[in-house]
């Protein structure tokens, strides 16, 4: 069913008028997919896009949104708008990686150190590197938005240390960079698709998940869990991607009105998560959440000291992480 109902999805999509390669550029409507919720800083900086490029384009390039996998799974989303049926998409670098594997270094267990630091090397170095890479696939790489880092929830007991990570059953999204992270911290991982989440939490499937705090935040996740250990194991965020030949179709004035939005609505989902970060833990406490910042640096040395590494380079390549690391300064 779901197979035919995503079938039916992309024949009517693709069907449209706004879709076809006859399109008036002063008279187009784009399409904008992605996973986060309608009141996640995600959906609130796509809206302040969409509002932007219709106001500065007096109306002639209109943006849809389509938020909360409305239109499929992530990675259907991101297949769709290499495909075209899709003109945006708001995918992560764990979905783009699939496309180019030197986005999934960005992933690389305990990469970056902080927020700014994340944000220099995604912005600067590695946007040269990689947005030439991604149009290759048939994509243009607009901007960096956010997302966050990852952090460990469970139902059996704070952790302070990697050693109370050691045993539990952790869902993981199939992105190996954050199973071997996990797995490096001695948890075992289990993929499990993320609107299934929730339940599987509830029954005891697993004993806990990892995401940013804004997720467990906006799903309720707390509803589930009773610990959150602030790990920040990973870092990643959403990238702004369009369907090339959509871009195209685009006047010159029109392309670079959508580059400048797309850059102000990166920042501003940047803004509204770290404001409200910290925001989300308080009321994350007072519904009754244990919540723990361990000292990271013994959870890096158990990481390193596993395969994690050696799993994650493989699967990016040397050359790749090597590039990486180099923007580090490592």
């Amino acid at each position: 069913m779901r197979t035919t109902l995503l079938a039916a999805s992309l024949a009517a999509l693709l069907a449209t008028p706004a879709l076809t390669t006859g399109a008036l550029a002063q008279d187009v409507t784009l399409r904008l997919a992605h996973f986060a919720a309608e009141t996640h800083p995600g959906h609130i900086a796509a809206q302040q896009f969409a509002d932007n490029v219709k106001e500065r384009t007096d109306g002639a390039v209109e943006v849809e949104l389509y938020p909360a996998n409305e239109l499929g799974s992530p990675p259907e989303q991101l297949e769709q708008t290499v495909l075209g049926a899709i003109d945006m998409n708001l995918p992560t670098q764990g979905a783009l990686d699939k496309y180019e594997k030197a986005f999934g270094t960005v992933m690389t267990p305990f990469a970056f150190k902080d927020y700014e630091q994340a944000h220099a090397v995604l912005d600067g170095p590695f946007m040269e590197w990689v947005a030439p890479k991604l149009e290759e696939q048939g994509l243009v790489m607009l901007s960096n938005w956010e997302y966050g880092f990852r952090n460990i929830t469970n139902s059996k007991h704070p952790i302070e240390t990697p050693d109370d990570v050691a045993g539990l059953k952790l869902r993981t999204p199939p992105e190996l960079q954050i199973v071997a992270a996990v797995e490096g911290l001695g948890a075992s991982a289990t993929q499990i698709a993320f609107p299934e989440l929730p339940n599987a939490l509830n029954q005891g499937v697993v004993d806990g998940q990892e995401n940013p705090v804004g997720v467990i935040y906006h799903f309720n996740l707390d509803d589930f869990q009773d610990n959150l250990a602030l790990t920040r194991h990973v870092y990643n965020s959403m990238v702004h991607v369009i369907n090339k030949d959509s871009f195209e179709r685009l006047t010159p004035e029109q392309q670079e009105i959508v580059r400048e939005e797309s850059g102000k609505a990166g920042a501003l989902m940047r803004e509204l998560v770290a404001a409200q970060e910290e925001d989300e833990l308080a009321k994350l406490e007072e519904r009754g959440m244990t919540i723990t910042r361990p000292d990271l640096a013994p959870f890096r040395e158990k990481v390193a000291g596993s395969d994690a590494m050696k799993r994650v380079t493989e699967y990016t390549g040397e050359e790749n992480m090597a590039k990486f690391q180099s923007f580090l300064g490592n």
